[in-house]
């Protein structure tokens, strides 16, 4: 029988190093890696998986962040059932990070912070898209978008109370690293109170 072998890393150890893998796929030229924080999200409600690829606005010791529409079928879900899980995949770098855990929603001050950073048309979008439901007419959200124009028009727009953030807290983070072969570099970090276990994993 394999004895496992595991090692104790402090809290802000797999940010650290997401955060400087983050900062490698950041310093690629754009036309290898357009996105360096998309990331893949994962959900699940009534044994249904769920995946889509989504933008990371913030991480840190406390957790990866994103913001939704609420009403969107992946904020459903969330509030339904707040276990997710997140895969970031740099492929110039041969590089993949899973995170799972549980996401919360981000306080409101936060939500607003953020919002007010938007460019103005995606302001707009936020009220005039009815995320995930059916449009009825090709031309409703157009008529919606020149709706909310005109009712911000002058004025600052606020956030839709709909609209705002998660921040999933993570349990688990893998780091796997491409290697010849196939014989990949494969660590997993999984929390226990205060720390962190780490292990290494077969490819």
């Amino acid at each position: 029988m394999t004895q496992t072998v595991e090692r104790r890393a402090p809290l802000a150890e797999p940010i650290t190093r997401f955060l400087d893998l983050l900062e490698q796929a950041t310093a690629i030229a754009r036309d290898r890696l357009p996105e360096p924080t998309a990331f893949a999200l994962a959900t699940c409600v009534d044994d249904r998986p769920s995946v889509r690829m989504l933008l990371l606005k913030d991480a840190d010791e406390r957790g990866f962040v994103f913001y939704t529409n609420y009403e969107s079928r992946k904020g459903r879900e969330l509030l339904t059932n707040p276990q997710a899980a997140m895969c970031f995949h740099w492929q110039p770098l041969e590089i993949q990070v899973r995170v799972e855990g549980r996401a919360s929603p981000v306080e409101g001050a936060e939500a607003d912070a953020y919002f007010a950073s938007r460019g103005r048309g995606s302001q707009i979008g936020a009220w005039a898209s009815e995320q995930s439901r059916t449009i009825s007419d090709e031309k409703v959200l157009d008529r919606r978008v020149a709706e909310f124009e005109r009712r911000f028009e002058g004025v600052p727009v606020p956030r839709p109370l709909y609209w705002s953030g998660f921040r999933l807290t993570p349990e688990r983070i893998e780091f796997w690293k491409g290697m010849p072969n196939r014989l990949h570099r494969r660590e997993l970090y999984y929390r226990r109170g205060d720390e962190w276990l780490v292990e290494v994993l077969f490819p």
